[in-house]
């Protein structure tokens, strides 16, 4: 299906172009091209992605009025003002008391606006990311009985939930596995044998399938951290994998992850993600394969995604044994020749601990801010004595309460991370009931299972990490 940014810039429209006419001839086009069942499809899981929080019967209705605005005003009889009147009119009530529509955080403030500001300002609201898909496939039958029941309702209830689901891969994808999927129901639900069928073309469609889930966790954690975090994010990881590596192997791979995320994540070519993540395992395989036996056993997976699922789901290495970092000197962080004085201690710090890289990012940003900040303090080196043993004090006791928090989560499988966790909080609380104690360890085991593994999502863990960090216990 051709992808063109289209319809967000009626009321909700991302596309910040200026002149009424522009966007209406681009929308028309968009409509004729399309045909007026792929443009309802493509309007249900733009919406779906754009309204995660809003109900399939809210996204639909949004949906319903679009395409009939769309319809109406492309037509060729059409009033000059149509459009304009119409999403006028879309934007107003979408302010109201009793709208229909699904509300995005902010919405409030949009509606003290008016006119094209107001949409403007609508355009430009973003629900964060859904880090903790909930989506679960149905069996075949199930899928093949209500598909059976009504193919179209079937059609939109996949494309609202697996698009509120999955709405941070990259729209080509995300429309490309959706159609794809859509095809196999229909093709599988009217043939003779739906078991077969389904077996068969689950493998065809199961390298997309892979593509928009990945796809999908990555730009999630891209659109929290954005660039630079995106980037320290990404080098400590490949410290942790790699500690045996240097700086110059894994710092031009967090790079290019990230510079591929910016690129692709909200790119509206279908090839980007998928040229670009297989061209990036080739670097990761040239240049660590030789450094880690782990990494040169994902190197020999056989397809370049299966390289990529491998390295991204390595969890961290055993630190070797190394001498305690010291922080940079004034004279290194206020160098503005020296760029990669920064890297170099995030990277030390990395390759030192197992700490979950949410914990990492976390304590390094106010870190690295204060360390910046003697730059532009009178007397730089006054500054970070004085600061310094402070931010090491502070490093070092974060990093030993996150190692408790964490203890033995990724050495073990999750049953037996949960009766090790048993026997030392009873050890710790010896006078608590069995009730008690059950409850102390379903709450630490369900923080360690969404903040204690490489991949942990940072908008979660953020806020999870600060109530955690307030009453560790001491194991």
């Amino acid at each position: 299906m051709k992808i063109l940014v289209l319809l967000l810039a009626l009321a909700y429209g991302h596309a910040l172009e200026r002149g009424r006419d522009y966007e209406k001839d681009k929308v028309c086009k968009e409509l004729s091209a399309l045909g007026k069942d792929d443009f309802r499809s493509l309007s249900l899981v733009l919406y779906s992605r754009k309204f995660p929080s809003g109900t399939f019967e809210q996204v639909t209705q949004l949906v319903k009025q679009v395409v009939s605005l769309t319809e109406d005003c492309c037509a060729e009889d059409a009033d000059p003002n149509c459009y304009d009147d119409r999403t006028t009119a879309l934007s107003v009530l979408s302010c109201a008391s009793d709208s229909p529509f699904p509300e995005h955080p902010g919405t409030a403030e949009c509606c003290t606006r008016e006119g094209l500001e107001r949409k403007l300002c609508m355009a430009a609201l973003k629900h964060p990311p859904q880090e903790f898909p909930t989506y679960v496939e149905p069996t075949n039958d199930e899928i093949c009985e209500a598909f059976r029941k009504d193919p179209m309702e079937f059609a939109d209830k996949f494309l609202y939930e697996y698009s509120v689901n999955y709405g941070q891969a990259p729209l080509p994808i995300l429309v490309s596995y959706t159609k794809s999927y859509l095809s196999m129901v229909g093709t599988c639900c009217t043939s003779p044998n739906p078991t077969v069928c389904f077996l068969k073309e689950r493998l065809q469609i199961k390298h997309l399938s892979l593509l928009t889930t990945l796809s999908n966790r990555v730009c999630s954690q891209y659109a929290v951290y954005g660039m630079e975090k995106s980037r320290r994010s990404h080098l400590i990881k490949l410290a942790q994998r790699v500690p045996t590596a240097d700086l110059k192997d894994v710092l031009p791979l967090a790079e290019d992850i990230t510079n591929i995320l910016s690129k692709c994540c909200e790119s509206t070519s279908e090839d980007c993600m998928a040229t670009e993540l297989p061209e990036h395992t080739v670097k990761i395989c040239d240049s660590l394969s030789t450094k880690n036996s782990k990494f040169e056993e994902c190197c020999n997976e056989k397809t370049p995604m299966g390289i990529f699922v491998c390295t991204y789901f390595m969890p961290a290495a055993q630190p070797p044994e190394l001498p305690a970092v010291k922080l940079p000197t004034s004279k290194d962080v206020c160098d503005s020749t020296n760029t990669n004085v920064m890297d170099q201690y995030t990277f030390e710090l990395g390759r030192r601990t197992q700490i979950p890289e949410v914990f990492l990012s976390k304590v390094l940003e106010p870190t690295l801010k204060s360390l910046s900040e003697c730059c532009a303090s009178e007397d730089s080196t006054a500054c970070l004595n004085a600061k310094g043993p402070k931010l090491k004090k502070e490093l070092s006791s974060f990093i030993d309460k996150g190692q408790e928090l964490c203890k033995d989560y990724s050495e073990n499988t999750f049953t037996e991370y949960k009766k090790k966790l048993s026997q030392q909080l009873r050890a710790k609380l010896p006078d608590a009931t069995s009730m008690e104690l059950a409850d102390v360890v379903n709450k630490h085991s369900d923080f360690a299972s969404k903040c204690c593994s490489i991949n942990s999502p940072p908008l979660y863990c953020d806020s999870e990490i600060d109530a955690e960090m307030k009453n560790v216990p001491k194991f």
